[in-house]
């Protein structure tokens, strides 16, 4: 059957697109026979409410999600400014940029250049930004006038990173750019989640957090499927630390593999890693048992262990010695370890917190730093105590957040 012409109609963002049905083709080119799945014909899970649900990010893992949502019987629609990436997307199933050889479901539909009406939203279910912390201040403001207080869908945040010129965490862009309102109904998805693995139903588990335990329950609602398990947890403000931080340790690893170091070192890397990854969150105000969550141990492990990533794949060719300006160019999607390094660097001097790890990445990164002398230097340290789990500062940066948004309540709600 051949394809109807599509009209593209960007002003109507939200009406659906003509184009074909297909609802008997393979799940996913990129799956093999190799691969192990699950057998999801009798499934205990009961079916998810269906929810009208808007991806706002069409690169890898907003387009993984919105499959994850869309197969999951949801009527889910995909944000994009490339019109051309819109288009390609409703006329043929597939993602041009991201995910190019997997087959989306029909129950996804590809909407932009523009932002969805305020009325378009009041009628969603849930809005989910899946974009780059560094883009996320500058699409909230444009979105801002757009939500409806009295009538807003569930928010859920995916980004992973501290914003450069302001070392502001998602939940703080959020506060200064929707108010604290907006701030405090937002919940983070979290965890150990390749996307092309998402997409390959291979198992999978994540940390939802929010302040509001209603929230976090609707959104586990929301993505639980057979081989898609979520946890909740109530310290958004821990998860989104581990989820920018792990990338800076991601890179060390990396770097340290792309050297011929071996698995003790990355071990190594990982555990002390962690260890600074608790003692930053607890000097922030983070709840220190949040870092040993699938947000925290469980993305870090697997953010440093793959070539998969794009943090270790950045690491491991500093290793190898190529320059960073030709890494990033040739990378062809974004490292946010690398421009979380440098807040991090700042964040690390403010909470007067010990982290040579994450310093020495820094000073490799922007300060040319060779790695193998940094490496050894590191080593080369007097021995010390190994571990301590720091209770959360009461004077940090989280309770001043928490003041700010008048947040004494809830955790109860």
């Amino acid at each position: 059957m051949s394809a109807p012409a599509l009209t593209h109609k960007p002003h109507s963002v939200y009406a659906r697109l003509t184009r074909p049905h297909h609802r008997s083709r393979p799940r996913s080119a990129m799956s093999s026979d190799r691969v192990a799945t699950f057998d999801l014909t009798h499934s205990p899970l009961s079916s998810p409410p269906k929810t009208k649900v808007c991806v706002l990010g069409a690169g890898n893992f907003g387009s993984c999600l919105a499959d994850h949502l869309g197969d999951s019987e949801h009527e889910v629609f995909l944000w994009s400014r490339s019109v051309e990436q819109i288009e390609y997307f409703n006329l043929h199933h597939r993602n041009k940029d991201y995910l190019q050889d997997h087959v989306f479901p029909d129950t996804i539909t590809a909407i932009g250049p523009d932002l969805p009406s305020t009325k378009t939203i009041a009628s969603l279910d849930v809005l989910l930004f899946a974009i780059p912390t560094e883009g996320l201040r500058e699409l909230l403001t444009e979105l801002h006038s757009r939500l409806d207080p009295n009538n807003m869908p569930l928010l859920i945040f995916v980004n992973k990173g501290i914003e450069i010129s302001t070392h502001s965490l998602t939940l703080e862009i959020i506060a200064d750019a929707c108010g604290p309102e907006v701030a405090k109904a937002a919940t983070f998805l979290s965890g150990p989640s390749f996307a092309k693995e998402i997409v390959r139903r291979q198992p999978t588990s994540v940390t939802i957090a929010s302040f509001s335990n209603i929230h976090a329950e609707r959104a586990s609602q929301v993505f639980h499927q057979p081989w898609f398990r979520c946890y909740t947890w109530a310290d958004p403000i821990g998860v989104e630390l581990a989820g920018a931080l792990k990338n800076v340790y991601a890179i060390a690893t990396g770097i340290a593999d792309g050297l011929g170091f071996e698995n003790n070192t990355r071990a190594m890397l990982i555990t002390r890693g962690l260890a600074e990854m608790t003692r930053i969150g607890a000097a922030y105000g983070a709840d220190s048992h949040t870092f040993l969550t699938l947000a925290g141990v469980g993305d870090l492990f697997l953010t440093c262990s793959s070539p998969t990533s794009r943090n270790y794949t950045v690491g491991y060719r500093l290793g190898k010695g190529e320059k960073l300006d030709d890494i990033i160019r040739t990378l062809g999607s974004v490292a946010e370890g690398v421009t979380t390094a440098k807040a991090l660097n700042v964040l690390i001097g403010q909470l007067g917190v010990s982290a040579p790890i994450a310093t020495g990445i820094y000073e490799v990164l922007y300060e040319s730093i060779d790695v193998k002398e940094r490496a050894q230097e590191l080593m080369a340290r007097p021995s010390k105590f190994e571990l301590d789990l720091p209770s959360p500062a009461k004077n940090g940066p989280l309770s001043v957040l928490q003041r700010k948004l008048d947040l004494k309540e809830i955790k109860a709600s």
